[in-house]
């Protein structure tokens, strides 16, 4: 198997692959022949330059064209690539660098200092090539390798929420098994758009960027800019995008941010990474008429559940498991069994291949149709007097209040109940921490939550710490608590 030749190559040739949106804010759309020729080319230099089978090739390109050539160039050689997200900053480079050991670095001009702060290329002798430059493709196309399912073919590393990331192998059986999820999930009509807005370097651009739009025989839109709410809502109606694919922090954004409306093409609104609260599930749904369907996976699995696109999603429930994957709850945790699911990983780098199931150490809980609901992860769940209380449901609440931006709740010591909630709170423009603000969403929680789930700590902030991936670094939030 080869993703470059049994995918990009066998496709019409003059079928749209990518339509391109530069920060300059110009558009191009690039055909499968112009991608497959442009991959090959940089597949010729890589080799020109000793990239052999096996090596590592990273990335720190952002979300362009240039990005997918990298990805297919390695992948028709049998280089093993590790995309990385523009928003790590030189420590998190180094870690990558060291970790992985990539022979070749390919980085936009832009991340040229923060690279040369991680000592990439001058203190490792890591070769690093920028783009954009044309003469990176001006090589003989390299022959593509026969490869087999178990070979190595990308690394991505875990976001890091409740420790240091780790470097995840995934073998070249997770590019093709990403098809179980495009059809279970995805769903985007053959000719159709696909916009999936993950940054490069996450799980989840990996899958659905571009690998899953074109297993469906769909195209893939690339949009290289920072998010802006009221641009994105443009770039949908302008681009008549199928099926838009975003995190749940975006979709709660735009809910708060912007003015939603009817969305002239878009058949389907699909999400995941983590739970959406009912508020902005609601608001999307009234707004816009489409559902948003929730799904659930890790880093080192794939997508493991969905929302079925023929069945009306059931709000809250990160859906069902993908055909053919078992999942069963143990003890309120989510194990599975890895030989039930084609995209399960290889193994984290420097460590042995998982062995039996695989605990994935979230909380979830089993509706009488098996519909499954994501609760926290087992090292978030809050212990206050006894009672269990999950984080999420917390800042659902909070969430809700017309003055709360976002919120993040967290356990904090105390010496009567062992832990107590503590919320920690971003307010809407417009709103001023007070006391009497802070009493007014503890009792805002308590009217739409059991009480003893309540904040009896609440603390304002201009913005919570998170991951390079949008998530909230709760590890870090708890840590804090305790040095108080």
């Amino acid at each position: 198997m080869n993703f470059a030749t049994d995918i990009a190559e066998r496709a019409p040739a003059d079928g749209v692959a990518l339509v391109e949106l530069t920060r300059a804010g110009n558009r191009r759309c690039w055909t499968f022949a112009e991608v497959t020729q442009r991959s090959a080319a940089l597949a010729g230099k890589l080799a020109s330059l000793g990239v052999k089978r096996g090596d590592v090739v990273m990335t720190l390109i952002g979300n362009r064209c240039e990005w997918v050539f990298a990805m297919l160039a390695c992948f028709r050689i049998g280089a093993v690539v590790l995309p990385c997200t523009e928003q790590l900053r030189a420590k998190d480079l180094r870690l990558r660098i060291e970790t992985a050991a990539p022979v070749v670095i390919l980085a936009d001009e832009r991340n040229r200092a923060e690279l040369e702060a991680a000592g990439a290329g001058r203190e490792d002798g890591t070769l690093v090539l920028l783009v954009p430059d044309e003469r990176l493709f001006d090589s003989p196309p390299a022959a593509a390798v026969a490869l087999e399912g178990d070979d190595p073919a990308l690394i991505t590393f875990t976001s890091g929420t409740a420790g240091e990331p780790k470097a995840v192998l995934h073998a070249q059986r997770y590019l093709f098994g990403q098809r179980l999820q495009a059809e279970g999930w995805l769903a985007p009509p053959r000719g159709g758009l696909v916009w999936c807005t993950a940054s490069s370097g996450w799980s989840k651009s990996a899958r659905n960027a571009f690998i899953a739009p074109w297993l469906m025989g769909a195209s893939a839109l690339l949009h290289d800019a920072r998010f802006d709410p009221h641009e994105r809502l443009q770039i949908l109606a302008q681009e008549r995008v199928d099926v838009l694919c975003m995190a749940p922090t975006e979709y709660r954004i735009l809910a708060k941010r912007a003015t939603l409306g009817a969305l002239p093409g878009v058949k389907q609104l699909v999400a995941a990474g983590e739970a959406l609260d009912p508020e902005v599930l609601r608001a999307w749904r009234e707004a816009t008429g489409l559902a948003i369907r929730d799904g659930y996976g890790q880093t080192e699995t794939g997508q493991l559940t969905a929302n079925p696109p023929d069945r009306e999603p059931r709000p809250g429930s990160m859906g069902l498991p993908l055909p053919g994957v078992r999942l069963l709850v143990q003890d309120g945790e989510l194990l599975l069994d890895p030989q039930t699911v084609p995209t399960f990983f290889l193994r984290y780098l420097g460590e042995q291949p998982p062995q039996g199931m695989w605990r994935t150490g979230d909380r979830v809980r089993e509706d009488e149709d098996g519909y499954l609901f994501f609760e926290d992860r087992e090292d978030d769940v809050i212990i206050s007097a006894g009672y269990r209380i999950g984080p999420f449901e917390v800042e659902s609440a909070l969430v809700a209040h017309p003055a709360v931006a976002e919120a993040a709740a967290v356990s904090a010591p105390d010496p009567e109940r062992g832990q107590v909630v503590r919320a920690i709170v971003v307010l809407r423009d417009g709103y001023v921490p007070s006391g009497e603000l802070a009493r007014e969403l503890q009792d805002h929680v308590k009217s739409v939550t059991a009480p003893y789930k309540y904040p009896r700590i609440v603390e304002f902030v201009g913005e919570l710490p998170k991951t390079a991936s949008g998530k909230v670094r709760r590890a870090l939030l708890r840590e804090q608590a305790a040095e108080v």
